[in-house]
């Protein structure tokens, strides 16, 4: 691994899992209080795990026979399993709207997982770019610099070459590499705003991630674009880029995002029509939708915008119709033209 790199949040490696004891712990050793907390992982893995220094209890180094009362802060580093992790290389289609010698820019569609994790060893992007792009194999994590959740759509950008690859960590690490998504939130947000809020794993539900005081630095900027009799149509720029961060932070100020499986609860009475225009809508509502970077070679600045998928748009539609709206936002004019004047080289795709 290039010292360089600094991982972003894409992966279960990226960060440690922070767990707090629950109470019917209490008691136990920390071997058997990891095989509870965390079933998804053999003993021997675990046991693997401290004694590599990679556990630790109330920030302190912890063995097997570590007792636990309860209420303590457990770190645990995943690793992946070496038997399970042989990356590799599998041909899968990819939408590729542009590439050069430095750089690819991928349309990623909703359903595609980014990187191999716990229960998705195959089918992802990078085994996917390994196939097509085979020099990527020199490169750490085939290239990947930022992710999407599985089921949101969009933009993506990859490196070719290692060069490359440290001049995006670079720029994603000095929030020079402009990422705006289009998202449908839950209820009326009735102005622009910005959330500055610390997000970290949930202490108590492995798969989610919360707002977090011990959590990391996580900026969103969001911009009102439509309002609907139930949902808005919101423009989200983010300045770090942190795992769920958009979901995390909507649902934090009260507007989680429609549809959104793990973070928006249960939803407040809707109309039928609409309510079964989002239960036709599997995923959560969010289109990566515009991206713009300083590009590794040229230094040109260059944006690419993706069409809104088709039910994305559908949904849009049928919110717009509950509504009686007739007049709709246009991308031309608002939101995503705001720092358009400064770009060299401007991609939209049709």
């Amino acid at each position: 691994m290039n010292p360089e790199l600094e991982p972003d949040d894409y992966s279960d490696f990226a960060e440690p899992r922070v767990l707090i004891v629950p109470a019917d712990c209490a008691g136990m050793r920390l071997d058997a209080a990891l095989a509870k907390l965390l079933p998804d992982y053999s003993r021997n893995r675990l046991a693997t795990w401290v004694k590599d220094g990679l556990v630790t209890v109330d920030g302190a180094a912890a063995s097997p026979k570590t007792k636990l009362w309860g209420g303590e802060s457990m770190s645990v580093t995943i690793q992946p399993d070496p038997h399970e992790v042989a990356f590799t290389a599998e041909d899968l289609p990819l939408d590729v709207i542009y590439q050069d010698d430095a750089i690819l820019v991928i349309d990623k569609p909703a359903g595609l997982v980014v990187h191999p994790g716990s229960g998705n060893w195959s089918g992802t992007l990078l085994n996917g770019l390994l196939f097509a792009y085979p020099e990527l194999k020199q490169i750490p994590r085939a290239g990947i610099v930022h992710r999407l959740d599985k089921d949101t759509s969009g933009l993506m950008v990859v490196a070719r070459t290692l060069a490359a690859q440290n001049h995006l960590v670079r720029q994603l690490q000095s929030h020079t590499v402009a990422r705006h998504y289009l998202a449908i939130a839950q209820g009326m947000v009735e102005r622009d705003g910005t959330v500055d809020a610390p997000i970290g794993r949930h202490p108590r539900e492995r798969i989610k991630m919360a707002v977090v005081g011990t959590g990391k630095h996580a900026v969103t900027h969001y911009c009102v674009l439509e309002k609907f009799s139930q949902h808005t149509l919101v423009e989200c720029r983010l300045e770090t880029g942190r795992t769920h961060q958009i979901r995390v932070h909507m649902a934090h100020i009260g507007h989680p995002l429609a549809a959104d499986p793990v973070y928006s609860g249960r939803p407040k009475r809707l109309e039928p029509e609409l309510l079964l225009a989002l239960e036709d809508f599997d995923r959560q509502a969010l289109h990566a939708r515009k991206l713009s970077l300083t590009h590794p070679v040229t230094g040109k600045t260059m944006m690419w915008r993706s069409p809104i998928p088709v039910d994305f748009e559908s949904l849009l539609a049928a919110m717009r119709a509950q509504a009686g709206i007739d007049e709709v936002w246009d991308d031309d004019e608002e939101g995503w033209g705001d720092d358009d004047d400064d770009v060299e080289v401007i991609y939209v795709r049709e």
